[in-house]
C-alpha cells in the first residue's frame, strides 16, 4: 500500500467539534448546499487559488455526491458509484475510511490532535494499492488530492 500524506493543518475549532462533524458524513451535505451560492464558491476560489474551469468542475462534482452517516458516494462517474465508507472511528482522534467500487483498493485516514481547548491539528493520509506503473502515474495527482482534501477540511466551519 502506497501512502500519501498531507501537511499538518491547524483548525481553529476544538478537536471534539471537528471529530463530531466529520464522523457523521451527513453533516458535510451542507457544503453541497453552500456550493450553490456563487459568493461562497468565489471565496473558495480565492482561498484555494483555482481558476474558473476548476471551480466549475468542483461544483459539478459536489452536485454528484450523496451522503449517509457512514458513507459518501459519487454518482455518475465513469466507474459507476464510487464510495468512501467509514470503517473505524476512534473518538476524538481519528476516522478511517475504505474506498469501495473503485478499480484500486484504497483508504483514507483523518487524524486529529488537540493543540489547545479551542484548536486542533489535522492530517490526512491516503493509502492506495498501486502497482509500479500506476504508482508513477498516480503519485502526483494523489499527493495533490490529499493536500487539497486537507485544505478543504481545514476551511469548514465546525
Amino acid at each position: 500500500m502506497t501512502k500519501f500524506e498531507s501537511n499538518v493543518k491547524l483548525i481553529h475549532y476544538p478537536q471534539t467539534s471537528v471529530f463530531d462533524k466529520l464522523s457523521d458524513l451527513t453533516n458535510l451535505s451542507a457544503i453541497v448546499e453552500q456550493a450553490k451560492n456563487p459568493e461562497f464558491m468565489q471565496g473558495i476560489q480565492q482561498q484555494a487559488n483555482i481558476d474558473n474551469e476548476k471551480l466549475q468542475q468542483m461544483s459539478e462534482t459536489l452536485e454528484k455526491l450523496e451522503f449517509t452517516p457512514d458513507s459518501v458516494t459519487m454518482q455518475g462517474s465513469p466507474l459507476g458509484a464510487v464510495s468512501l465508507h467509514i470503517v473505524e472511528r476512534i473518538d476524538p482522534k481519528s476516522i478511517k475510511f475504505e474506498v469501495r467500487n473503485a478499480p484500486v483498493a484504497g483508504n483514507l485516514w483523518i487524524q486529529l490532535l488537540p493543540t489547545s481547548p479551542t484548536e486542533c491539528k489535522m492530517k490526512c493520509t491516503i493509502g492506495a494499492d498501486l502497482n509500479f506503473f500506476m504508482k508513477q502515474i498516480a503519485k502526483k495527482p494523489l499527493q495533490e488530492g490529499v493536500e487539497k482534501l486537507a485544505d478543504m477540511l481545514a476551511m469548514i466551519p465546525y
